[in-house]
């Protein structure tokens, strides 16, 4: 089955903005790897000596930040912010499924900015 925008919004949620998230609170907790940069120690030893409630505080400002990263490139992908200066150009994302296609960021529809902002 082709997938539509709302599928398409909802699986972006997920996959990128919820992962996001949940990997910096990951590496703040406990950075990855055998050769840590100096800012990844600096960063979670700050972050691992908050409490509890400033700790819940820092990710609500990460989960901010992911959803309005997500949103601005969805309303660039909508044509409603511009990536350019002059002679604009359009840009299409498709999905394409089973010899099936669909326009995901069709502007005659809703666009993906609104259905983010609807299910936040």
């Amino acid at each position: 089955m082709i997938m539509d925008k709302r599928e398409f919004v909802a699986a972006i949620r997920s996959e990128v903005l919820e992962d996001a998230v949940a990997s910096v609170k990951s590496n703040l907790n406990a950075p990855p790897g055998r050769k840590l940069s100096e800012r990844m120690i600096r960063l979670s030893t700050w972050y691992n000596n908050l409490d509890e409630s400033n700790k819940s505080i820092v990710l609500e400002i990460v989960r901010e930040s992911a959803d309005t990263s997500v949103f601005g490139f969805f309303c660039v992908l909508d044509g409603v912010r511009s990536i350019e200066s002059n002679d604009k150009g359009v840009l299409k994302l498709y999905h394409e499924k089973e010899h099936s296609t669909v326009l995901l960021n069709n502007e005659d529809q809703e666009y993906l900015h609104d259905i983010l902002n609807e299910e936040s």
